[in-house]
């Protein structure tokens, strides 16, 4: 079955798309950024790198952390985190509601497509 894979461009070398909100997502259920990075098969360099690239294009925080201890460090999502969250999967709910004929009319073509000559 098609589906649609979003990413907005803000600006040139600015994005923001399924990796990155997976990755806020991540962060949102484990309270950690190396376990939200580990879940995702990235190293923990690359989500900071990812979530740097955010702050930057939003000019504030994404992800609250804090310092480690006996008990470790922890991150949350900031009000701005979560909102993009929240605003990037109505837009992916939006667009495949309102392109589901196109979608599916993709799959049809793909579905004959695949069959296998009759001659």
């Amino acid at each position: 079955m098609a589906h649609l894979r979003l990413r907005v461009d803000l600006a040139p070398g600015q994005s923001i798309g399924p990796g990155k909100i997976g990755l806020l997502e991540g962060i949102a259920a484990s309270g950690s950024i190396s376990a939200a990075a580990r879940a995702m098969g990235m190293s923990y360099r690359r989500a900071w790198l990812l979530l740097d690239a955010l702050n930057q294009s939003f000019g504030a925080p994404v992800v609250a952390t804090s310092i480690g201890g006996k008990e470790g460090g922890g991150a949350q999502l900031t009000p701005l985190g979560e909102s993009l969250v929240a605003r990037f999967r109505a837009m992916e709910r939006d667009a495949a509601t309102s392109l589901a004929a196109h979608l599916d009319a993709f799959t049809a073509a793909a579905a004959e497509g695949a069959k296998p000559d009759a001659s």
